[in-house]
C-alpha cells in the first residue's frame, strides 16, 4: 500500500485539496490498502499517482470521491495566505464537488445515444425551464472544453472511436461543473494517437479545474 507523501510547500495565495494522514482497511480484512497517506494538491494543477497495480491508488481515488471512508484520516480542502500558512481553517470536500472518471469507462455506457449518456443524471421533471437552460448551457460548454462540439447526439457512444469515448466520460464529469476530476488510467487501451490526444486534453482542462490522475505505467 501506500507510505507517506512528502508534503507540498505552499508559497503563494491558493486553495489545495488535502489528503491528510489516511488509511484505509477493507471491511472484514486484516492488512490497510492505504498507509497514512498524505498529499497536497494546488488547485488548477495535474497531479499524478503513479505505482504498480494493486498499490491502492484507485482505492485512494474511490475514498477522495466519496465512494468510500478511510480507516482514519480526513480529506478536506484548505485555504493558505501568501505566506505560505493556512488562513482558514480547513473545509470538507464535498463529494458533489468531486469528478471521477474510471478506467475503461466506455464500458459504463449504458445509453443508445450521446445525449442520453451526458444527460443521464439530470432531474427529468424538476427545476423547470431555467434549470433546462443552464444544464444545456454547461453541456455546451463541457463539449467545446473537451473537443466534441458538432458530434451528433443521436450517435451510439459505443460506435465512437477509443478517444472519442474517453473525450465523452470526461463530457458527462464536467457537465457537473466539479473542482477536482479524477481518473484512473485515463490512458489505458488507447493507440499512441489517441493517448496524445487525451494528453493534450488534460492539459488544457487543467487551466479551469484540478485533476488528479494514477497510473500504473507512464
Amino acid at each position: 500500500g501506500f507510505r507517506k507523501f512528502n508534503k507540498l510547500r505552499i508559497k503563494s495565495h491558493h486553495m489545495s485539496f488535502e489528503v491528510k494522514d489516511v488509511s484505509y482497511r477493507p471491511p472484514g480484512t486484516q492488512h490497510n490498502l492505504l498507509n497514512e497517506v498524505c498529499l497536497s494538491l494546488p488547485e488548477k494543477s495535474l497531479g499524478l499517482i503513479y505505482g504498480r497495480s494493486g498499490s491502492g491508488k484507485t482505492t485512494l481515488l474511490q475514498i477522495l470521491a466519496g465512494l468510500s471512508k478511510p480507516t482514519s484520516g480526513f480529506i478536506c480542502i484548505q485555504k493558505y495566505g501568501n505566506d505560505g500558512q493556512p488562513n482558514q481553517p480547513p473545509e470538507t470536500l464535498s463529494s458533489e464537488k468531486v469528478g471521477i472518471v474510471f478506467q475503461f469507462p466506455e464500458r459504463y455506457f449504458l445509453t443508445d445515444t450521446v445525449l442520453e449518456a451526458v444527460t443521464f443524471g439530470w432531474p427529468k421533471h424538476s427545476g423547470g425551464l431555467p434549470l433546462r437552460q443552464q444544464l444545456a448551457l454547461r453541456l455546451e460548454s463541457a463539449f467545446y472544453s473537451v473537443g466534441l462540439i458538432g458530434i451528433s447526439m443521436e450517435k451510439d457512444p459505443q460506435s465512437l472511436s477509443g478517444g472519442f469515448k474517453r473525450r465523452l466520460a470526461l463530457a458527462v464529469q464536467l457537465v457537473r461543473m466539479p473542482d477536482l476530476l479524477l481518473l484512473d488510467e485515463p490512458l489505458a487501451g488507447l493507440d499512441w494517437k489517441a493517448r496524445a490526444d487525451v494528453v493534450d486534453l488534460l492539459r488544457s482542462l487543467k487551466k479551469n479545474l484540478t485533476i488528479l490522475i494514477v497510473s500504473h505505467d507512464l
